[in-house]
């Protein structure tokens, strides 16, 4: 099981009621899913008034009867009028489903669908937000995942992302966006759908937790991406993460003070340059740049030597950095940093 982030949210007032709209934006919402263990997150929330809420359910021994009619009283309070209601029922249902043996009980009883009905009629943010938390981690369960996507989940927590101000409701929806990320098979419903490109929008909160999932979105596609091709024995078109404009954001965070942020990104250059077809973007973008410098000082060796194989297995990069070698050789031998010296190369190809 993933490691677990809590956040509280606390019980907003404010109603249900009519349909959310984002403007241009489409009625569907909501998603979620990972790659391997490491790269997965649920979440936790705290509920002062329904302390024994979970305990009712999971308690064992339970007659399977009692604990049918506990799922189903949950899950209808999700329908309540009185939002303080639902946000309190979609806590449990999201702190249940934190366990992995409760998570096909949620699904079965008809929660998947009541959470994605709550991230498209609700208008509460905080309802919004426990919700998205726990369709997050029922997509801890790489079958759940699937049926997110089927019922309209990724354009739902794209619109979520869009209409959300809070950074702990943005971190929900990136951390669910980020485990989808790593499901090899939903990778064109997550570009042609809107994650990619809610995943870039939220860098707009600039908070460091909600930085960190989108970083691991990032990084979980552009792995899925990597192994796809692998496995196919080519690469044909170059990389969605590229052609939805992700690079640049890529580029910049490369070096970021924040090593989970800075640790994701160096993964997801590696993986993106491992694939020919990527290599002019990531030349015109700066990115062979700070594939240079990963492969020298990244923080981890396995990283490092990623970094190293990739630099001298693909045609392009070695081609460029051959016609660079005497300015290489002259900054290094003039005691330059890397950053100077890829400043200078950037200026150079602008101007030539």
């Amino acid at each position: 099981m993933a490691s677990s982030s809590s956040a509280s949210a606390g019980g907003g007032a404010g109603g249900g009621g009519g349909p959310r709209t984002n403007g241009g934006g489409g009625s569907n919402r909501g998603s979620f899913r990972p790659e391997r263990p490491s790269n997965l997150n649920s979440f936790s929330f705290k509920s002062k008034h329904h302390p024994t809420v979970r305990r009712s359910i999971s308690l064992p021994g339970a007659a399977k009867d009692e604990v049918d009619v506990g799922w189903q009283r949950i899950l209808s309070m999700l329908e309540s009028q009185d939002a303080n209601v639902r946000i309190h029922a979609a806590k449990a249902v999201a702190n249940l489903a934190a366990e992995e043996a409760n998570q096909e009980k949620i699904v079965s009883a008809g929660g998947l669908s009541l959470l994605l009905m709550l991230l498209r009629s609700d208008e509460d943010e905080t309802v919004l937000r426990v919700a998205a938390g726990a369709i997050a981690n029922l997509a801890m369960n790489e079958a759940n995942q699937e049926l997110v996507v089927a019922e309209g989940g990724i354009s739902l927590l794209a619109v979520t992302a869009e209409d959300a101000e809070d950074p702990q409701t943005l971190r929900m929806v990136a951390g669910a966006i980020a485990n989808l990320c790593g499901n090899g098979k939903l990778q064109t419903k997550l570009r042609s759908e809107g994650g990619i490109r809610a995943l870039l929008g939220m860098v707009r909160c600039r908070h460091p937790d909600v930085l960190r999932h989108i970083a691991r979105g990032i990084a979980n596609f552009a792995k899925c991406e990597s192994r796809a091709a692998a496995q196919a024995g080519t690469k044909t078109g170059k990389s969605l993460l590229i052609e939805d404009g992700a690079l640049p954001w890529i580029v910049q965070n490369a070096s970021n003070e924040a090593s989970p942020i800075r640790r994701r990104i160096e993964l997801a250059l590696c993986h993106l340059a491992q694939h020919e077809v990527n290599a002019r973007d990531m030349i015109v973008g700066g990115a062979l740049w700070e594939m240079v410098r990963i492969s020298r000082d990244s923080s981890r060796e396995d990283i490092r030597s990623l970094a190293r194989r990739t630099l001298g297995s693909i045609p392009a990069f070695q081609a460029e950095l051959r016609r660079l070698q005497i300015e290489v050789f002259s900054i290094i031998r003039s005691g330059r940093n890397l950053v100077s010296f890829s400043s200078m190369s950037h200026e150079k190809r602008k101007n030539s």
